[in-house]
């Protein structure tokens, strides 16, 4: 889906406090730049920004930054952490996934949020950039250190069994996996701007959480 310029789009990528243009330099001194030691997540592909800078607001002890790929959309990101008036807490940056090790130091993210990533049709070519593969997860391995954990959500029920089967192999643990999230009675969810459409329009949920504890 195309994302059209809108006429505040330049202004927000050029005077936005929230936005980080050089996120590598920050690897290892991300609490630097917040200016205050709290623990990190992160979400991968963070959209339009309503998950993360409602989520920068309900949980003030942990430092946010919200990850996207496309300029466009990190200006929809940044609007909307301004329109809720979120905190110091919150950053938005604009890179590929696959940097993430070029981003964060080791132990540096405690844990990270996958919502609605894109699944990618199931072809060989396609399933190495879907972010639950072995290589995401391998990344998201260097960044935790010893341990860290995962929340993912989506629609799609085939990439759900695929990060389902990818998170086993790898020997994660798996907990708190919901095979219809709203009707699971599952407290304190914060929605994306997709599952606010797709719940409205009936379609299930899927809702997992995957922890990863270095081996000795």
């Amino acid at each position: 889906m195309r994302i059209r310029k809108k006429n505040w789009t330049e202004e927000e990528l050029e005077t936005s406090p929230f936005l980080v243009e050089d996120p590598k330099a920050l690897k290892g001194k991300w609490n630097e730049k917040f200016g205050e030691e709290k623990p990190i997540y992160v979400e991968i592909g963070c959209g339009k920004g309503r998950f993360i800078s409602e989520m920068s607001k309900l949980h003030p002890d942990v430092n946010f930054v919200g990850v996207e790929k496309f300029t466009m959309v990190v200006s929809r990101a940044l609007r909307k952490c301004k329109l809720n008036e979120c905190g110091k807490n919150v950053f938005i940056t604009c890179i590929d996934a696959e940097e993430i090790e070029e981003v964060f130091e080791r132990g540096e993210v405690q844990r990270i949020y996958l919502n609605f990533s894109d699944p990618w049709p199931n072809r060989k070519k396609w399933i190495k950039k879907r972010l639950t593969n072995e290589k995401f997860l391998t990344r998201y391995e260097n960044i935790f250190g010893e341990k860290g954990e995962v929340f993912l959500k989506t629609d799609n029920r085939e990439f759900f069994e695929f990060s389902l089967q990818a998170f086993s192999e790898k020997g994660w643990i798996l907990k708190n996996i919901s095979l219809d999230l709203h009707n699971s009675g599952f407290e304190g969810n914060v929605m994306t701007e997709y599952e606010k459409k797709f719940s409205e329009e009936g379609m299930p949920i899927y809702r997992l959480e995957a922890y990863y504890i270095e081996r000795k």
